[in-house]
C-alpha cells in the first residue's frame, strides 16, 4: 500500500506514484467519473484496505491503527479524579497563600483550600487510585496509563483548546486529527480519516479545533451528529435518480480540464476528493449511524438504556466510535454532551457539576473499553481522555475550582501504552507538575509515535518553512510505552 513505507524522505511521508497532473497529461481530454474516482481514492485522501491491521507504520512499526479522543470540555479536576492529595484533607479550609505560593488564576477569585468531596481507592491488581466519581471506569484501572504531570501554556478555554487540538494557541493551524489523516489517510474508501462525533457542544474556539489549516482541506474533520441527519446533505436532494452522479461527473470533467491546463492546485484537488467522498458517504454514513442491529446486551453495556439522557447520548457516541474504528477511521473525537450546566468547567457547584458529567461518561467509556477488548481491537486502538487543562486545589468562591494549566491529569489506554500505572507527579497539593512534566507537544509526539509516525518527519511546507504538529518541540514519552 503506497504511503505505508518506512523509507520515505523527510517531509510528508507519502506521495502518489502517479499524481493528477501526470495522469491528466497522459489521459488528454477528460476521463470517466468511475475511473477518476478509483484513481482519486488512492491519491492520499482515502486508501483501499490492504493491510487490515494497519500496523505496518509510516516511519516505524505502529502499535495503534486508530485513535479515539475522549475530549472532556472545560477541564476536569485532577485532584477529584485521578490524582489523590491527602494534604487537601489535612488543610481543608485554610488560606492557600499561607501554605504555598498562589499564582494569579483566570478569574483571580481565590478561596480556601478545598478537599475533594470524593474518596479515592486503589483499583485492580495495580492498585492505581481512581476516584469514586468513576465506579465503572475504575474496573479498568489495570488498563489505564494516567499521566499526572501534564502542563499547558494557556489558562483560557479558546487558546487552551487550540493548543490541545493543534499544538498552537493561535487560530488556524491544522488539528491533530487532520495531521493524522494527512499522514496515514483512511482505511475505508467511503469514509474520511478524521471524524468528530458531536454530542451537543462544540469546544470553545469552534470548528477551527477540527480544521485542516494549511493542509489540504480533504483532511479537515467530518462532524457527525446523532440522529437521522448526522451531517448536512446526507440524503440526495436531486429529483431524478442518477442526476447527482451526472452533476459530479460534469464537475470532475471541468475540474480535470482546469488541472490539465494550469497544473496541480491543492485546493481544487481537495475539492474534487471531498466531492467524491461526500458522494460515497451518502451511502456509508446512514448505515454506520444505524445502531439498531447492535445487540441489546451491547447497548446495555454502553448505557443506552440509562434513565439519564446525557448517558444515553454519550453511550451512542462511544458505540459509534467503535463502529468507526471497525470501518477504518483513523482519528475519532467525541465531544461533550450538553446537560444544562457548564460542561466540566465548574467555577461553582463543583460537586453537582462533576457528578453529572461523570454520570454521563463513566459507563459509556467503560463499555467502549470492554467492547473493544472483546472484539480484539483495544490493543490497536489508542484511547485518550483529556481536557484542555486542570483545576486548582483551592476553591473559587466557596464551592468551585478555577482553571489550572500548571499540573493536571489525563489518561491513555490500549494502543501500545502500559496499563495500571501513573506517570509523573504534581506537588503535594496537586497544583504544579514537579516530576516528569509532559507538555502538550510531548503528548502529540507520543500519539503520532504510536501510530507509526516520527513527529519530526511529518511536515508540510508552508509560510517559508516545514511545519509540523509539534512545531520545534515535543519528545516521545518512552516510559509509558508498552
Amino acid at each position: 500500500m503506497h504511503g505505508m513505507n518506512s523509507n520515505w524522505p523527510c517531509g510528508r511521508a507519502m506521495a502518489s506514484p502517479l499524481n493528477r497532473r501526470a495522469m491528466l497529461t497522459r489521459c488528454a481530454q477528460g476521463f470517466g467519473a468511475v475511473a477518476f474516482s478509483a484513481l482519486n481514492a488512492g491519491n492520499g485522501q482515502s486508501r483501499p484496505l490492504v493491510d487490515r491491521s494497519g500496523l505496518v507504520g509510516l516511519h516505524h512499526p505502529a502499535k495503534a491503527r486508530a485513535i479515539i479522543f475522549l475530549y472532556m470540555d472545560g477541564g476536569p479536576s485532577q485532584v477529584d479524579t485521578f490524582d489523590p492529595k491527602p494534604f487537601l484533607d489535612k488543610y481543608n479550609g485554610r488560606n492557600p497563600a499561607e501554605l504555598f505560593k498562589v499564582e494569579p488564576t483566570q478569574f483571580n477569585n481565590v478561596g480556601k483550600v478545598l478537599a475533594s468531596p470524593w474518596k479515592f481507592k486503589p483499583r485492580g491488581q495495580s492498585g492505581l487510585p481512581v476516584s469514586d466519581l468513576f465506579p465503572h471506569l475504575a474496573n479498568h484501572a489495570d488498563k489505564l496509563c494516567v499521566i499526572r504531570s501534564m502542563v499547558a501554556k494557556f489558562p483560557e478555554h479558546t487558546s487552551g483548546n487550540y493548543f490541545l487540538h493543534t499544538g498552537s494557541g493561535l487560530q488556524g493551524r491544522p488539528s491533530w486529527g487532520a495531521w493524522l489523516s494527512y499522514g496515514l489517510g483512511s482505511f475505508n474508501h467511503d469514509l474520511p480519516g478524521f471524524m468528530v462525533l458531536n454530542g451537543g457542544l462544540i469546544p470553545p474556539g469552534g470548528l477551527d479545533n477540527f480544521n485542516s489549516g494549511f493542509l489540504p482541506s480533504a483532511h479537515q474533520a467530518s462532524v457527525l451528529k446523532a440522529g437521522k441527519r448526522p451531517v448536512a446533505n446526507i440524503a440526495p436532494v436531486e429529483s431524478r435518480p442518477g442526476q447527482q452522479r451526472a452533476m459530479l461527473d460534469l464537475a470532475a470533467r471541468l475540474d480535470g480540464e482546469h488541472l490539465q491546463s494550469f497544473g496541480s492546485h491543492p485546493e481544487l484537488e481537495a475539492a474534487i476528493a471531498n466531492q467524491e467522498t461526500a458522494f460515497r458517504m451518502q451511502s456509508s454514513v446512514p448505515v454506520l449511524m444505524d445502531v439498531s442491529a447492535e445487540s441489546a446486551a451491547t447497548k446495555k453495556l454502553y448505557g443506552m438504556d440509562s434513565d439519564y439522557e446525557p448517558t444515553r447520548i454519550y453511550a451512542q457516541q462511544c458505540l459509534l466510535a467503535r463502529r468507526l474504528v471497525e470501518q477504518g477511521a483513523r482519528f475519532i473525537e467525541i465531544t461533550c454532551h450538553s446537560v444544562g450546566h457548564d460542561r466540566w468547567d465548574q467555577h461553582s457547584a463543583l460537586k453537582d457539576g462533576h457528578e453529572k458529567n461523570c454520570r454521563a461518561v463513566d459507563q459509556p467509556i467503560s463499555g467502549l473499553i470492554r467492547d473493544l477488548e472483546a472484539r480484539g481491537l483495544l490493543d490497536e486502538t489508542l484511547l485518550v481522555f483529556a481536557g484542555e487543562f486542570g483545576r486548582t486545589p483551592f476553591a473559587q468562591g466557596a464551592d468551585g475550582r478555577d482553571h489550572n494549566p500548571q499540573g493536571f491529569s489525563i489518561w491513555m489506554a490500549g494502543g501500545g501504552v502500559k496499563g495500571g500505572m501513573a506517570y509523573g507527579a504534581t506537588d503535594e497539593w496537586g497544583y504544579r507538575a514537579v516530576q516528569d512534566k509532559v507538555e502538550i507537544h510531548d503528548l502529540h509526539a507520543t500519539m503520532l509515535h504510536l501510530v507509526g509516525i516520527d513527529h519530526k518527519r511529518l511536515t508540510m511546507r508552508w509560510g517559508g518553512r516545514d511545519m509540523r504538529l509539534t512545531d520545534v518541540h515535543g519528545e516521545v514519552v518512552k516510559p509509558i510505552l508498552a
